[in-house]
């Protein structure tokens, strides 16, 4: 195992290009559904749950162009809000814990989105009650669909709220 000695003293200096990190990344896709404009994103990492994501987008309608190593332009200029409530988005959404970054801009948008059962890896507690605590500070409703363990969620206007 390699070791790092730090002494006190020096200036440091040198440059470092920091790896694409799953979590941020599935937030700044997620960001593309903000607008109907072109939107160039670089350094994404290659890994399943950024993918899964990747695909879900171009499942929803957004225009996605792969430009080099890490590289994509996104375009949501035609986003098909029925895929959302589709079985096939249910079952995709359930696969990728990350999906609930879709809600924000969703609503941020166009006044609503869906919220389907979580999936991802069980590590850890990761409790989505804060996403929803959120939402609704922010004046969103959330509808639940017991049968399918299925959220919609709408606003006709969101509001700025105080959110620690």
């Amino acid at each position: 195992m390699g070791t790092f000695k730090i002494e006190g003293g020096h200036k440091l200096h040198g440059e470092i290009r920091p790896q694409g990190a799953k979590n941020e990344a599935l937030q700044i896709l997620c960001a593309v559904l903000l607008t109907p404009e072109k939107v160039t994103i670089n350094n994404i990492p290659d890994i399943l749950d950024v993918n899964k994501l990747i695909l879900l987008l171009e499942d929803l309608g957004v225009k996605i162009q792969k430009k080099g190593k890490g590289s994509y332009t996104f375009k949501a200029d035609d986003v098909n809000l029925g895929y959302l409530q589709s079985e096939q988005f249910k079952k995709d959404g359930r696969g990728l814990r990350g999906s609930i970054m879709l809600v924000g801009p969703l609503l941020a948008r166009f006044g609503k989105g869906y919220i389907p059962k979580p999936g991802g890896d069980k590590i850890g507690r990761r409790r989505l009650d804060t996403h929803f605590e959120g939402f609704i500070n922010l004046g969103a409703k959330f509808r639940y669909n017991k049968e399918e363990y299925f959220y919609g969620v709408e606003a006709t206007k969101l509001k700025g709220a105080y959110m620690l």
